[in-house]
């Protein structure tokens, strides 16, 4: 037995509205299989290209694009709306809403995939109205992503990319509850966010700004202008991601003594180049310059105040190059004025631009810009490209390395996993058809077994599509890898995994994937185990999903098209008796398979069909005095 890894997203709430329908045949949402839900556009027929990119739209929901037409106002090119590309009557392409300036070449690979439209400087109130035609918006850091944003997409907006690092202007929540994919670009402005860092390090230090203004103002003050050296001081980086790491190795090569605070930074990767990784009241304390690197959140809203001004050292210099709001501006103030702080060099404020009055950045020990960490040419056009590859492939029904609220998963594990996928969601799918009654699901238990190390085994995938297959069939939800665990949660169900190790090749991460449902009413009373839980178990056989077992009877079953089960006597004739039943009521009949637990007893025959039998037809299957049950469960 391997290690229980429990996932639990609610375990009280009363959920009969989750009870399925009464009707055999739950409705069937085609095309429905992708981790992403309605995000794929692709055209492709293969499930997985050759060149990996995990596009599922051979078995997605993919909601029809209107093609947008006629003349759009306030758009800020005139060439903003291309038609270059032209779809067509009756196309799919996506529309793709720019609302903030992107570099052409980022412009040029949207236009290759949608429709791209560049509207700038819009209200909330123009956003809102604008948002239900788009299937995806590109932002900076002005626009500001709202609940009330994805309320007005109603479901259509299925990816919001941000061109850049810091996604503190997007409603996470929003957009995980609405199964909006949020990416960004975290890499193209890496570079030139840390050589800004640097540059406004080195310009405090020496007084640069300051000794400019004077000399332009015919003034040689050389005296006045004396600064500090860096080498040999210590230099807190608070924050050890990207931008971060790179400042330090910059600042290393200065001669500096660099520390870092960062609560997720692995201290492996921080002494590969010489830094110690520290308390964040260490790093305050003993720093002669701190430089600011971390996102902008709950956590570290103002979390430089006068509390931790009054920890840091006498004349210490601080340099932002992150987020504004991670400093009291007004505290930093009153430590500019007492000399706590010698020196300031911000890129980033609270509110941007800042008011003209703005007494930080009159101050005369300040050095101020404006917001230029990721402005270099190159920077610019890299993060164009980046964000825009990142939002196609998301429309493609690709999983984005940067994506911001969905699990990382990385692109070997989405290979492997591939025929797994459909595995997952259809078992889930047939678990919630044999459901008739009871308190509504409330409990469902995932066992995987495999021979591979349980701490090898990533099954988020999985439990996203199982819980897709569970729920959508009898609900109106749109579950993807996005939403999915808060959807359960939302719905009071509760889902627990156990992987179990079994002695067979790891070539193949799972062996068999078993789904049971607790404390619920069957309409297969023979899918019911000795615990009195729903469950079936399936496995992948030659690329191909197929059911292995219905409670404790085995079966062998391919999970394509429809399935009828039937519980008998094992007696000769059966199979011809019901197969000759499906052939009068023109039924073809693509597979079966018998299973049984002893010999002349009872057994479980599985029938796979092409069509959905007429209430007629199934009625004589049951009239069949040797079945005791028989369902007709729809894949």
């Amino acid at each position: 037995m391997g290690t229980t890894s429990i996932f639990s997203t609610a375990a009280t709430t009363n959920l009969s509205a989750l009870t399925p329908p009464p009707s055999t045949s739950p409705p069937d949402k085609k095309n429905s299989n992708s981790p992403f839900s309605h995000l794929s556009f692709s055209n492709s027929s293969s499930i997985f290209p050759q060149k990996f990119s995990l596009s599922f739209s051979t078995i997605f929901n993919n909601p029809a694009v209107s093609r947008l037409s006629g003349t759009v106002s306030n758009v800020h090119h005139s060439d903003s709306v291309r038609s270059d590309s032209d779809p067509g009557v009756g196309s799919q392409k996506p529309t793709i809403l720019v609302s903030e300036k992107l570099g052409e070449a980022g412009l040029d690979v949207l236009r290759t995939f949608g429709n791209v439209l560049c509207l700038y400087e819009l209200s909330q109130a123009d956003l809102c109205a604008k948002i239900s035609d788009c299937d995806a918006l590109i932002v900076r850091s002005g626009t500001k992503v709202t609940r009330q944003v994805f309320e007005a997409a109603k479901g259509k907006l299925k990816v919001v990319g941000r061109a850049g690092v810091g996604i503190d202007n997007v409603d996470l929540q929003a957009a995980t509850e609405f199964g909006c994919l949020v990416v960004n670009a975290p890499t193209a402005n890496t570079i030139a966010a840390a050589e800004h860092g640097i540059a406004l390090l080195a310009a405090m230090a020496r007084n640069v700004s300051q000794a400019d203004a004077s000399v332009k103002d015919g003034k040689w003050q050389r005296n006045k202008y004396v600064g500090v050296s860096m080498v040999g001081k210590t230099l807190a980086v608070m924050g050890f991601g990207k931008v971060g790491s790179e400042v330090a190795r910059r600042a290393k090569g200065l001669g500096m003594h660099v520390i870092a605070h960062d609560p997720y930074a692995p201290a492996d990767r921080a002494r590969a180049i010489g830094v110690d990784l520290v308390s964040f009241d260490q790093a305050i304390s003993t720093a002669d310059f701190l430089s600011l690197h971390m996102p902008l959140t709950p956590a570290t809203d103002k979390i430089f105040n006068d509390d931790t001004f009054a920890k840091m050292k006498m004349g210490v210099r601080i340099i932002n190059v992150a987020r504004g709001g991670v400093i009291d501006e007004d505290a930093l103030m009153r430590a500019l004025d007492s000399g706590i702080v010698a020196q300031a060099a911000l890129d980033v404020f609270t509110k941007e631009p800042p008011p003209k009055d703005n007494k930080l950045v009159q101050h005369v020990n300040v050095i101020a810009t404006p917001h230029l960490g990721a402005s270099t040419k190159e920077a610019q056009e890299g993060v164009a490209v980046e964000i825009a590859e990142a939002v196609v492939g998301a429309l493609r029904g690709e999983l984005s390395a940067t994506a911001v609220n969905a699990p990382m998963v990385p692109p070997q594990v989405l290979s492997e996993l591939a025929p797994y996928v459909t595995l997952a969601e259809k078992l889930g799918r047939l678990a919630v058809q044999l459901v008739s009654g009871g308190s509504g699901i409330q409990s469902v238990k995932v066992v995987y077994c495999s021979a591979r190390d349980p701490d090898n085994l990533d099954t988020r995938l999985l439990r996203a599509m199982i819980t897709k297959g569970i729920i959508e069939p009898i609900s109106n939800a749109h579950i993807n890898l996005v939403n999915a665990d808060y959807k359960a949660k939302q719905k009071g169900i509760r889902i627990s995994e156990e992987r179990v190790f079994v002695d067979s090749s790891p070539e193949n991460p799972v062996e068999t994937i078993q789904v049971q449902i607790s404390n619920v009413q069957s309409k297969f009373e023979s899918a019911l185990l000795g615990n009195g839980n729903i469950s079936i178990e399936g496995k992948v056989k030659y690329g191909i999903p197929h059911l292995t077992s219905v409670g404790s009877f085995g079966v062998d079953v391919s999970l394509e098209g429809n399935l009828i089960l039937c519980r008998q006597v094992d007696q000769p004739g059966m199979i011809g008796r019901v197969g000759n039943i499906l052939a009068e009521g023109n039924v073809n009949v693509s597979f079966m398979s018998v299973g049984r637990t002893v010999k002349r007893t009872k057994a479980i025959m599985a029938i796979g069909v092409d069509e959905e039998p007429d209430k007629a037809t199934l009625r004589q299957i049951g009239d069949v005095p040797a079945v005791d049950e028989f369902v007709f469960l729809n894949l």
